[in-house]
């Protein structure tokens, strides 16, 4: 609990043994000033892994979902329904490309009034080699696109970010793919919704290989799910059309 708020978290994973054993124990290690333990519930997905990453979450004190159809908005939905009845979420990548300590500085924004906190990369530290060339461009393009679409400043559509769980449901997300992340803001943004950005380090993986910058699909797919997302809501699905 924080501030008098329930916490969640979903952290879909694929083959991130190396990981996500720190990701839960630095999640679940997370302390308010009074000793109380910050994170009420946390679920991870294991959407599809061929290692032990069911095993090393579960031993390091997380809910395990299973979800063996590939997609990053699936493996969130799936351990979404599987999470218990909370006030805010928090969602973090099992590759341990964050500092799990920051997740205090999203949950301090939600308790000043925020909807959806945004942790952004470009705003914080990033460490040489955390965020491929591809990536960053693609960040760009898209941080571009959506403030000429929509009139926003965002720097960054981070996976690290927190929302009340009021307003996630308010969203209906859909996506199943990449287009989760991209998906939750412009929605937000439409509903015009408080969402804010807090700066957050980005860390160099230390295990195994990102699924998004580490291989040519993972970029492709990657950059096809989030344009593809923001032309569907910003051209497709204009009220004027």
């Amino acid at each position: 609990m924080y501030e008098g708020m329930t916490v969640g978290v979903v952290i879909p994973a694929r083959d991130e043994e190396g990981n996500i054993g720190g990701v839960v124990g630095g999640l679940l290690g997370l302390q308010e000033h009074t000793g109380a333990r910050v994170v009420d519930d946390l679920v991870v997905c294991d959407n599809g892994s061929t290692d032990a990453t069911a095993d090393r979450a579960r031993e390091a004190g997380a809910r395990v979902a299973v979800e063996k159809t590939p997609g990053y908005g699936r493996a969130c939905l799936t351990a979404i329904a599987a999470l218990r009845a909370v006030d805010v979420i928090l969602f973090v990548d099992g590759d341990r490309s964050c500092k799990e300590g920051q997740a205090r500085d999203l949950l301090r924004a939600i308790a000043d009034g925020a909807d959806l906190v945004i942790g952004s990369r470009v705003l914080g530290r990033m460490e040489p080699g955390a965020l491929s060339l591809p990536q960053i461009a693609g960040n760009r393009v898209a941080s571009v696109l959506i403030r000429l679409l929509w009139g926003h400043r965002v720097s960054d559509l981070g996976p690290f970010r927190a929302i009340r769980s009021v307003a996630l449901r308010a969203l209906d997300m859909r996506d199943t793919a990449y287009g989760w992340t991209v998906e939750m803001q412009i929605k937000a943004i439409q509903r015009r919704l408080p969402v804010v950005e807090v700066p957050v380090d980005s860390l160099r993986r230390r295990f195994g290989r990102s699924k998004v910058g580490g291989t040519v699909r993972g970029v492709l797919g990657a950059s096809a799910g989030i344009l593809g997302t923001i032309v569907r809501f910003g051209v497709l699905q204009r009220p004027d059309r």
